[in-house]
């Protein structure tokens, strides 16, 4: 039974305590209480901290998107982070990719250049998709898991401890208001004739300023304490920084041993395309002749002869090495329409044969081509050597 009278008694202090604090915050909103302003230090680190937790959101948000483009992938992976279990692991996109690749030139046959190509390009992408699996879970451990801490631990402590700071200035506004009240009544009573009756109530409203002044003391106790809380746990924001710096340093090492790694992959992929042995080349040729519109139907964009220039060191064969090497001369076969781009060039018709050598100083993707009393540089990958 006592308990029970303990409990009721609590419930109706906390909430007069409640309505006290309603009562003053609807005051100040309407202009009719005073209100006790924090300190410009305070109110700077409340800046600072406010700014921290709304950045380090976007920032954490962004990167998440930046690591795993797929919406429902990422909302997976949150449910089961919350649920405590594992997501099942699946293919990312180049793994896919790559998987594609090698599965259509294994149909197309390894012992074509097509082929051999899709099957060493989709290793390739195959290791870029491991690495990228890499990155995200560096990623994860070194830079997202410390901003998430960040938002739901550190931050959510100084929001619990500003919440309590600003009751306690509402305690002590409050305690203000009534001590004002209660100084006013007095002096009214003090005003009235001194008879009797008004010398009880000047009495009480002495003792109603004496017991103000008492929970003014102490409001202003508990609000100075509750301020030092909060500033000391505010304070940590700079080392909240220091950390998020050293955080972000680790991810940008992350990013880039992610890009120098596909960086390399890629260079190795370009050199094991430049290195296919002349009997695949001579396949591959055979293929794209075939696959070529004739001379009167067609004529590459430039889009397509820039892309054939960029690429013509991956498509040379040892052939072509062999005869840049030598100072003889062989016949060649054209394989597309070329427009020459400048009158050092010499234009090319699909399928006629000119007789192609090599100079001393020529680019390693050109070479010397001669029809009748016409000569000019003509691009290898136009080319078909013939024996």
């Amino acid at each position: 039974m006592n308990i029970m009278d303990f409990n009721v008694k609590k419930l109706a202090a906390d909430a007069g305590t409640f309505l006290s604090r309603a009562v003053q915050f609807t005051e100040e909103k309407l202009g009719q209480a005073e209100k006790t302003e924090f300190d410009a230090h305070l109110e700077n680190l409340l800046s600072k901290a406010e700014c921290t937790k709304l950045w380090t959101e976007k920032i954490m948000r962004q990167t998440e998107v930046l690591l795993q483009p797929n919406p429902n992938a990422r909302i997976e992976e949150f449910v089961y982070e919350k649920l405590d279990r594992k997501a099942p692991s699946r293919m990312n996109n180049p793994e896919l990719l790559g998987q594609y690749m090698v599965d259509s030139g294994n149909e197309f046959g390894p012992g074509t250049a097509y082929g051999n190509a899709l099957i060493k390009s989709g290793e390739t992408q195959k290791r870029i998709g491991a690495a990228d699996r890499e990155l995200i879970q560096t990623a994860a451990i070194n830079f997202l898991t410390p901003l998430r801490n960040f938002i739901e631990g550190d931050y959510k402590t100084i929001t619990k401890e500003r919440k309590l700071l600003q009751n306690k200035r509402l305690d002590l506004d409050a305690a203000k208001t009534r001590l004002k009240k209660a100084k006013a009544a007095e002096a009214r009573a003090a005003q009235l004739n001194l008879s009797p009756p008004e010398e009880n109530n000047v009495m009480i409203w002495a003792e109603e300023v004496s017991k103000s002044e008492q929970e003014v003391r102490i409001a202003q106790s508990e609000f100075d304490r509750q301020a030092e809380i909060t500033r000391l746990l505010l304070e940590g924001i700079s080392s909240t920084h220091a950390h998020h710096l050293r955080c972000l340093n680790d991810f940008v090492e992350a990013q880039m041993t992610y890009y120098a790694q596909c960086y390399q992959y890629m260079l190795d992929l370009q050199k094991q395309l430049g290195s296919f042995p002349s009997t695949v080349l001579a396949n591959h040729n055979q293929s794209s002749s075939t696959c070529v519109p004739s001379s009167s139907s067609t004529t590459p964009s430039a889009s397509v002869t820039a892309s054939l220039s960029s690429i013509s060191n991956s498509a040379a064969s040892s052939t072509f090495v062999e005869l840049k090497s030598s100072s003889g001369s062989r016949k060649a076969r054209v394989l597309y329409d070329y427009d020459a781009a400048n009158s050092s060039e010499l234009s090319l018709l699909a399928d006629e044969v000119i007789t192609v050598y090599s100079i001393p100083g020529m680019d390693s993707d050109w070479l010397m081509g001669e029809r009748g009393n016409q000569k000019g540089k003509v691009p290898i990958t136009y080319l078909e050597l013939l024996n």
